[in-house]
């Protein structure tokens, strides 16, 4: 028996496990101290036996009390049967009314037979959201009445096979933010992204990779792209202004334009993104386009206009809080409060009267944060046409974070979602070996479920907006979540179990709809029966090279690389390979004082032999010449490609800091951003210099023909 056999009673019926294996085989059992702090999180009082009992014996009877689910996901034949839990209710007469999501209703009836439950079978229903109500007893005194929100689900994502047929294929993965160009701001942004693609897919490339596009406050701390505002709406860093159509009506003063030709001068010149620089000097290009825009289209009957109508319709009140947070932000910065914990209580709410009041005084500035929106999204547009228009068989290839920052407009406009005082992380495995803490506040699976998953159905459709493909970030926290009560470090959490079917259902439907694959990023402590969990859902896993060893430390050939993957050499939080290669990364850590001496001794022993292991696979695989010494860096990188083209797996992600020769990697994870500059590092090969590069040419020529889409005659 546990020490607290109620906590432990109603931890595990609200989802908190009592242990977890991590990789190296060991088992963790969660302390009842952990137990204790993210139940209070949940808003349970746990803290003697005696409340605990009482919870869980309210947790029981709120439960028993349901005649129907609220929310329920099922496929096409599971959705045909509505469980009724009587409970001991009278029995009588019933009726059920079917509002489907095209807005057809239908209704039924029927007597319900004596029992402790029951099932009614429905009428077939399309994919799709709909709302079923139920009338137990109808026309008595004591009639019960329960709705359901009714997902109908299909079995699975799009299969490669449907996408692809049977080819295998390549594309670039590219961190947006780091492209150099002679026309960006300081920033990639999209009309990069368009250029990007329209080269790759002229050699043969059938997808283009990007990093999450989620919005972000773009200064200080705050640049993370794994830590956004918002993950329902996009970072108006990477809008091109000289894209929009209003920019060839602004009109500028001299000064003005020789102030702006001057700081565009030193950003494109910059080693880094300067985040608050590029921001500033777009923020002022955004009110003038804003209020060009005003003038010509908004309320009119333009075809922009009319987009504009439409697009503030589709996202509608989610729009209109983001816009009113990122008001409020700029509101707040200005008076030096830049800390949303630090806002007065009064506007910590999106419904309160003060925020209502600022809305009507703000009302320009919050149009401008939706019209901000409304461009981004047509400049994404236009790059996916772009892949089209280049036969690209995937296009666009999105990233979708794991979570969003504390101090974020999702947290503020879903405020009952996200929990306080937790917060999302990693076990320690043999990357961290303190394990990690993320800092992003959990979502409540409880609350998610009660409010018919809207939040997780509007997350998916955003990120799967204009893409090809969708990698999920830590895909295991569909299914499980690591939670660390704040404060305490990475080996002290739990796990906490998701409606896993649920949400991979959802995620079914509106990919299907979109018609995009879904890759899982399924790295680290990966759960038992993971792997076949996503085959089962046709979400394709992630191999890194780095990380495919066997015991000894030798890489795996290319045939024991799984078919249903993406497969890539590395990641945004490891070593491009030029800096693995040269061992750049090493010395990197020793100079933040990461490693000292005598560490930084054992390390370039152990990556000497990690570059002779790397070396035997690709002179075994026969894509490097079997000759004596070491190969030089761009006859290594070309290797690599060329293996990586050659495993099974359907997709194969080429770096483009790899084809480029970039040594310095991009994010250091764990490491504060004043200790390293994660985030910032821009390329130092320029986006109009990748056609004409050697290196690059022989990098990609490596890649095996048959990886390769085949372009249209007429693409640039």
């Amino acid at each position: 028996m546990p020490a607290r056999p109620f906590l432990s009673a109603l931890a595990e019926q609200v989802g908190i496990l009592p242990s977890y294996v991590d990789q190296f085989g060991h088992t963790h059992r969660t302390p009842d101290r952990v137990r204790v702090a993210l139940l209070a999180a949940m808003g349970f009082e746990v803290r003697s036996e005696a409340t605990a009992r009482a919870e869980l014996t309210r947790w029981r009877e709120r439960r028993a009390a349901q005649l129907i689910a609220p929310v329920r996901v099922a496929d096409a034949g599971a959705a045909r049967r509505l469980g009724i839990a009587t409970h001991g209710r009278p029995m009588g007469a019933w009726a059920l009314e079917i509002e489907t999501e095209d807005g057809a209703r239908r209704r039924i009836t029927g007597t319900m037979r004596r029992g402790a439950g029951a099932v009614i079978r429905l009428p077939p229903l399309p994919l799709g959201y709909h709302r079923v109500r139920l009338v137990l007893n109808a026309g008595a005194r004591n009639e019960c009445v329960a709705e359901q929100r009714l997902i109908v689900v299909p079995a699975h994502c799009p299969t490669p096979r449907q996408r692809l047929g049977p080819r295998r294929v390549y594309g670039l993965l590219a961190n947006l933010y780091t492209l150099r160009s002679a026309q960006n701001w300081g920033c990639g942004d999209l009309s990069d992204l368009r250029r990007l693609i329209d080269w790759a897919a002229g050699r043969g490339a059938s997808f283009v990779g990007i990093n999450p596009l989620h919005a972000l406050a773009n200064r200080g701390q705050h640049i993370s792209p794994y830590s956004p505002l918002s993950r329902l709406f996009r970072n108006v860093l990477y809008l091109d202004v000289t894209a929009a159509p209003e920019w060839r009506t602004v009109r500028r003063q001299p000064r003005e334009q020789r102030a702006e030709a001057q700081a565009l001068k030193r950003l494109r010149a910059a080693d880094a993104v300067d985040y608050a620089a590029v921001r500033a000097l777009k923020q002022r290009a955004f009110a003038a386009l804003h209020r060009a825009f005003v003038a010509r289209h908004r309320g009119a009957t333009t075809p922009r206009g009319r987009a504009y109508a439409r697009y503030l319709a589709m996202q509608g009140e989610p729009l209109r809080d983001f816009a009113t947070f990122v008001a409020l932000q700029a509101y707040f910065e200005r008076r030096g409060i830049r800390d949303v914990e630090r806002w007065p209580a009064a506007f910590r709410h999106p419904r309160s009267a003060a925020v209502r009041k600022f809305r009507a005084a703000a009302r320009e500035r919050i149009d401008r944060e939706c019209y901000l929106q409304f461009e981004l999204d047509r400049q994404l547009g236009a790059a996916a046409a772009t892949a089209r228009a280049g036969a690209m068989p995937v296009g666009v290839y999105q990233d979708l974070a794991i979570g969003s920052a504390a101090g974020g407009s999702d947290v503020w406009a879903f405020s009952d979602l996200f929990l306080e005082r937790i917060e999302i992380g990693a076990p320690p495995d043999d990357y961290s070996p303190v394990g990690q803490n993320w800092g992003l506040p959990p979502i409540n699976p409880h609350v998610l479920a009660a409010t018919g998953y809207e939040y997780w159905i509007r997350l998916v459709r955003a990120a799967l907006r204009h893409a090809g493909a969708l990698r999920t970030d830590h895909v295991m926290g569909l299914f499980r979540q690591y939670w660390i009560p704040r404060g305490a470090s990475g080996a002290e959490g739990a796990y906490v179990r998701f409606p896993a079917a649920d949400l991979l259902g959802i995620l079914a439907l509106e990919s299907q709809r979109a018609g995009a694959l879904v890759i899982g990023e399924d790295l680290g402590t990966v759960p038992r029966g993971l792997p076949r969990q996503l085959a089962r859902w046709s979400i394709l896993s992630t191999r890194v090279l780095y990380f495919e060893r066997d015991r000894r430390g030798g890489f795996r050939p290319a045939r024991a690389y799984p078919r249903r993957a993406l497969v890539a050499a590395n990641t945004h939080d490891l070593a491009p390979l030029a800096g693995f290669w040269e061992g750049h990364d090493l010395v990197l850590r020793h100079r933040l004082g990461l490693l000292d001496d005598r560490a930084l001794s054992r390390a370039q022993v152990e990556r000497e032999r990690e570059r002779r292991a790397l070396v035997r696979r690709l002179r075994r695989e026969g894509v490097l010449p079997r000759r004596r010494g070491m190969p030089d860096g761009p006859t290594l990188r070309a290797a690599v490609h060329a293996f990586l083209g050659r495993t099974p797996a359907v997709l194969a992600g080429v770096s483009l800091d790899d084809l480029a020769g970039e040594v310095t990697p991009v994010n250091l994870p764990g490491v504060p951003l004043t200790v390293y500059p994660s985030w910032s590092r821009r390329m130092r090969l320029p986006l109009e210099s990748l056609p004409t590069d050697r290196d690059v040419a022989r990098a990609l020529d490596a890649l095996p023909a048959s990886n390769r889409a085949r372009p249209r005659r007429n693409h640039r």
